[in-house]
């Protein structure tokens, strides 16, 4: 944890003021706590026992003054240490979701999407009440304690044994309560996560659940769930629970130790009755100020348990990162080429996904990659714009490595089409614009032309500016993709990458898409990912991978004649009979 709370720890410095003022304002809050049964004690053994009511009135008065000026101090450490640690929280989340934005798509593989919603949400909300104790409790707590105590003994020597006695039992059940809850609350934290995991996952794909009638076995994968994390909190609640029944029970004791043994002094004339009460008084706030104490620890395990899970991803290195001196500002013209590139996404752990492929894409070229399912095609495309890094080998971008461009440059000059479909909150054209959010309506306009989405969008209520529902839940899955071809044709780019993004499209508005592309993409280099045949038979070159190893290569007619596995797809799509493009 050490390590864990010094980073946290660096996000508190720009409040460092606040930090300041909180436990000096709750000192004089506990200063004045402190005075107020002595101020009883008076009113008991000098004002009441002399019937001078002048005195009680005026010590009344005290009292009146001092719980005053500790109520206003009390607040304004609230206020403080409220503004602390809603400033830090804040900064904290903006940190982890800057640090997740940076992540590499392994690194994204690593982290569950559940896992990544907790620490940025729940575990933050654990530190923040954990900081939040700190301002607050942890200089409350241990100086009422401390003063307590001593004024205890000040009050009564005869009975400073008893709170001698009674804290070191107490101390003992706090230790033993805090070492069983610290492993209970991490694990509360990782069922929250397998919860979050499950529930994502459901709203996500509720379309699919209601598709094939699955909601029975969802709701009861979510009960499994629910009911682990439900089981595994009372499980630690549970080893909390015990430390305020038996804290009750030892300030309980040591109130009828007080009053049997300060009793016997006040019969025998050694005590006063206002001794005995001020006395009782600092025995419950030192007890009561020690199970504070451990409810503070225990609070502290859970922020501790959470401050690791942040701190986790936040040291988590990107796994693709620039060179110090990798270029920023580069226009590119779009020459591809792969160089004998082996890839595995557990590195040399396992069989690599892609091995020893070497092929070239120039500008003006439309390359087609087909194969079956698991055959390493997405794999490869991501390498270009490095979502992932090679393990062997180099991919090259006008005869330059990808890893000696700036990520950010780097892409910039490429439009990728991804194999799922995201569409964001926000209207038709702030989601076209994603990329380019200066374009010009009329550049807008014109992508939608060429990815054939103009015409549906104008036949929406609003045109242009619909509002998306969440993932493009209001719109059919040829007009995601439409408008996702739109939103890549728009940055104008270099390479143009398509990963079976017309899948959902139909054969003719594939074909005006296509000849499209041919027109936009002249000069510029495009590779395409297909399912269908017909999508990749006018590629200019076609590469059949199978196994993660390109197969075969050449163009339709080429590989018509010379690669089996090439005929065997054709043939399963399109027949014997017929003779496109031949």
């Amino acid at each position: 944890m050490k390590n864990a709370a010094l980073k946290i720890v660096t996000y508190l410095k720009p409040y460092w003021l606040w930090i300041v003022l909180a436990p000096l304002l709750m000192l004089m809050e506990v200063v004045m706590d402190l005075m107020q049964p002595r101020m009883v004690q008076r009113i008991v053994d000098e004002g009441i026992a002399r019937l001078d009511m002048s005195l009680v009135l005026q010590t009344g008065l005290i009292m009146f003054g001092l719980a005053v000026i500790g109520a206003t101090g009390g607040m304004s450490n609230g206020i403080f240490a409220e503004l602390t640690v809603q400033s830090f929280g804040a900064d904290l989340r903006e940190s982890l979701f800057r640090k997740v934005q940076s992540f590499s798509f392994r690194n994204l593989d690593a982290f569950e999407t559940g896992q990544l919603i907790t620490r940025l949400t729940n575990d933050v909300a654990q530190v923040q009440e954990g900081v939040l104790i700190i301002l607050r409790m942890l200089v409350r707590a241990p100086l009422l304690l401390v003063g307590s105590l001593v004024m205890a003994i000040i009050t009564s020597p005869q009975l400073a044994f008893l709170p001698l006695v009674l804290l070191p039992i107490e101390l003992a059940a706090v230790i033993w309560i805090v070492n069983r809850a610290t492993p209970l609350y991490t694990l509360v934290q990782e069922r929250l996560d397998a919860l979050n995991g499950v529930m994502e996952e459901n709203l996500s794909g509720v379309r699919v659940v209601k598709a094939f009638a699955r909601a029975h076995y969802e709701r009861s994968r979510f009960g499994k769930a629910n009911h682990n994390l439900a089981e595994q909190s009372v499980q630690a609640a549970r080893t909390v629970a015990i430390m305020p029944s038996f804290m009750m029970l030892t300030m309980n004791l040591g109130i009828i130790s007080v009053l049997w043994f300060g009793g016997i002094q006040v019969v025998q004339g050694g005590m006063q009755v206002g001794q005995i009460i001020a006395f009782v008084n600092y025995l419950m706030t030192t007890l009561f100020s020690l199970m504070m104490v451990s409810q503070m620890v225990i609070q502290f395990a859970r922020a501790e348990a959470s401050a690791r899970r942040i701190v986790e991803v936040l040291e988590t290195q990107p796994d693709v990162q620039d060179l110090p001196e990798a270029r920023s500002e580069v226009t590119l013209k779009g020459q591809v080429e792969f160089k004998r590139v082996t890839f595995g996404y557990d590195g040399n752990q396992s069989e690599p996904v892609l091995k020893e492929i070497s092929f070239s894409a120039r500008p003006g070229e439309m390359v087609a990659l087909l194969g079956m399912t698991g055959s390493g095609k997405t794999t490869l495309v991501n390498l270009i714009p490095r979502f992932y890094d090679v393990q062997a080998g180099q991919v090259t971008l006008d005869g330059m490595d990808v890893r000696a461009f700036n990520q950010k440059a780097l892409r910039r000059n490429m439009g990728i089409v991804l194999q799922e479909t995201v569409l964001f909150s926000g209207t038709i054209r702030d989601n076209i614009r994603y990329g380019r959010p200066d374009a010009s309506d009329e550049e807008v306009i014109a992508a939608a032309k060429a990815a054939q989405a103009h015409d549906f969008i104008l036949a929406l209520p609003d045109g242009y500016d619909t509002v998306v529902g969440q993932r493009g839940v209001n719109l059919s899955g040829g007009q995601k993709q439409r408008i996702a071809i739109a939103r890549a044709l728009l940055m104008k780019p270099a390479v143009l990458i398509l990963d079976d993004s017309t899948s959902a499209v139909d054969v003719e508005t594939e074909v005006k898409i296509q000849d499209a592309l041919d027109e936009i993409m002249r000069d510029r280099t495009c590779l395409i990912i297909a399912q269908r045949i017909s999508t990749v038979l006018k590629a200019d070159k076609i590469l059949v991978l199978d196994s993660g190893q390109i197969v075969a290569q050449g163009t339709h007619r080429e590989l018509m004649e010379n690669s089996p596995i090439y005929r065997e797809i054709y043939e399963s799509q399109l027949g014997n009979g017929v003779k496109l493009y031949e």
